[in-house]
């Protein structure tokens, strides 16, 4: 019965847990179909595909001229036709019409892949199917269940169902009829494919699943779902019949439910049959009143739908003039807004209107302030050439001959950041005249210099408020016990010297050439091509000349300057910027301010070979 079922050992050890006479329609929860085929095969199963195997094959001529008695041999195998008339033709063989016809038996043998792949679609598509299936009972019209429809699939699974819903005048039988039809692409409509009559009992067990069991199933078979396992009609046989009660006896008595029980039971199910019954009786009362007041309800309906389609009209009116009421406050704030605008407008036009009346004074004023300013602006230039005039007559900053680059103020020699053998009392008091000068001229120029001073004469200090971690603050201007300290503060008066150069549009070349570079800046300060200005009654009258507002020649002039006025060509208002100086370092770290061709010439010869004398 194993080999017949077609069934595993693991599936053999499997063991349905509902016996087969307790196999309803109501414990049916699906079917599904399995090698779906809606052509029979044109072979029957279990023959070789040979020619000479097959008993209706026609009689070729090739068959008639053999003997009748031959001998058997093996069957010709498709590698044996392969290699065969490769030998034969490697021999000169002619082929044989048999081996023609075998090979033309194989229309895939030397076809592209292309073709391999469009037959092999075309083997499942026609395999491909829609299909759908239906259960009938006897004695009821009707179908008891019509699935759904599983479009192109050889294995369909439909959907679960259950039949308790159909009473149980169908749910307790055993018997059933399935009927499945199905429809190909080039079908045009659905056919009847199979058409099952069995009984439940007759089914046999698979397993709990469909995957434990793994052996071969026949064309177009019925898998039957339960929910203790999957069952099949694999054999065809009819049910079981009910063995007698006296068949079973083994001896032993066996108790069972009291007569009163069973009583209880059989009452209990005709009350849920009469329930039932009067559930469909209440049922098609229900229905018949719909029937009889389907217009009345059909009123109603209307009614109901007039009256929501009413309080929808309300809502949209109640929106809308919400609406208008914004756009409302909206167009007032508008108008408010633009009526602020006119006013300020009008306003606005009285203003341009009182302005421009006084605009032509206004533009004679700003003329007369324009040439104001210009005046003071020429005013205040003078003036600042003949204070610097003044500070070059009260420190004379001259040149030592034979040394380059190397100068004298008020005849005290500095000499160029380099203080080693030096005469401290003369550095000191030459480091304190210039530091006066240069606060003087920060003071004149309006230019704070970033490093202030404090000239004390001989005792001249400096400050660095900018550096960062410094302990001291203050740096002397004269040599001391500690040379760094005084070569920094030396440092600084340079640094203010380049500040002021530098405020003037000139550059420098080498900070370190102190009363060089102090003296092209009294040189800038001085260049003119006007006679200087008088100075202004009043204030000391000792600093005053021989007449009030008079100044003589003499003191005008300046030393070893006197080509300064030579430049008539070029005024107050444009003024052309020197060239800076240019020091170069010759033999002995020395350095010259114009290249000279002899390094013996002056500061001066040199400043005035570059014509820096005249210039602003």
């Amino acid at each position: 019965m194993s080999s017949a079922t077609g069934l595993e050992p693991d599936s053999r050890r499997e063991r349905p847990w509902q016996s087969q006479l307790n196999r309803k329609l109501r414990h049916l929860q699906g079917i599904s179909v399995r090698n779906l085929v809606i052509t029979p095969p044109t072979r029957p199963r279990g023959k070789t595909i040979d020619e000479d195997d097959i008993p209706t094959t026609l009689k070729t001529p090739d068959k008639l001229l053999q003997p009748e008695t031959r001998a058997l041999h093996h069957s010709r195998s498709y590698t044996d036709l392969n290699h065969t008339p490769r030998k034969r033709e490697s021999q000169g063989a002619e082929k044989s019409p048999e081996q023609l016809r075998r090979r033309s038996t194989l229309p895939w043998s030397g076809a592209t892949p292309e073709v391999r792949q469009g037959k092999l679609e075309d083997v499942v598509r026609s395999r491909m199917a829609d299909t759908w299936f239906s259960l009938h009972c006897d004695g009821v019209e009707d179908p008891v269940y019509i699935s759904e429809v599983v479009e192109k699939s050889a294995n369909p699974t439909f959907r679960s169902f259950d039949l308790n819903l159909c009473g149980p005048g169908i749910s307790r039988r055993d018997e059933l009829t399935v009927k499945l039809w199905a429809k190909t692409e080039v079908m045009a409509e659905y056919t009847l494919l199979v058409e099952l009559r069995l009984s439940l009992r007759s089914l046999q067990f698979l397993g709990k699943t469909i995957e434990t069991f793994h052996q071969p199933l026949p064309p177009n078979s019925f898998l039957f779902h339960f929910a203790d396992g999957v069952y099949a009609n694999l054999t065809d046989l009819p049910p079981a019949p009910r063995a007698p009660p006296s068949a079973s006896f083994r001896g032993d008595v066996q108790t069972t439910s009291s007569y009163d029980a069973l009583m209880r039971l059989a009452t209990l199910d005709e009350c849920i049959q009469d329930a039932l019954a009067t559930r469909e009786q209440l049922e098609a009362q229900i229905n018949k009143i719909l029937e009889e007041n389907q217009k009345n309800l059909e009123a109603v309906d209307r009614v109901s739908q007039a009256q929501e389609r009413v309080a929808s009209a309300q809502r949209a009116v109640a929106n809308e003039k919400k609406q208008l009421r914004n756009k409302i406050r909206r167009k007032e704030a508008l108008m408010a807004s633009l009526q602020a605008r006119r006013e300020a407008m009008a306003r606005g036009r009285q203003t341009q209107e009182s302005i421009s009346s006084h605009l032509p004074d206004a533009e004679s004023k700003m003329a007369a302030s324009a040439s104001l300013l210009a005046k003071v602006h020429d005013d205040a230039s003078g003036q600042i050439r003949r204070i610097c005039e003044d500070l070059m007559k009260i420190y004379p900053i001259e040149p030592i001959p034979g040394k380059p680059l190397a100068f004298t103020i008020a005849g005290l020699p500095l000499p160029n950041s380099t203080f080693d053998d030096i005469d401290r009392d003369t550095v000191a008091a030459a480091l304190g005249y210039t530091a006066h000068v240069v606060y003087l001229l920060s003071f004149y120029l309006s230019a704070p210099i970033p490093y202030p001073i404090k000239p004390y004469s001989s005792s001249s200090v400096i400050e660095d408020p900018v550096s960062v971690s410094l302990p001291q603050r203050t740096f002397p201007l004269y040599p001391v016990n500690v040379q760094y300290r005084f070569e920094y503060g030396v440092f600084l008066l340079n640094k203010d010297i380049e500040f002021l150069l530098n405020r003037r549009g000139l550059r420098v070349l080498d900070i370190r050439h102190t009363l060089p570079n102090l003296k092209y800046l009294l040189y800038v300060l001085t260049a003119g091509t006007t006679d200087l200005p008088l100075r202004k009654t009043g204030g000391i009258r000792g600093l005053m000349g021989p007449g009030v507002g008079q100044r003589t020649p003499s003191t005008l002039s300046r030393q070893n300057s006197e080509d300064s006025f030579a430049s008539s060509d070029m005024t107050v208002h444009s003024r052309k910027t020197p060239e800076p100086l240019r020091l170069t370092t010759t033999a002995g770290s020395s350095s010259d301010m114009a290249k000279p061709k002899d390094n013996l010439l002056s500061p001066v010869h040199a400043l005035r070979s570059r014509g820096l004398d005249g210039m602003t």
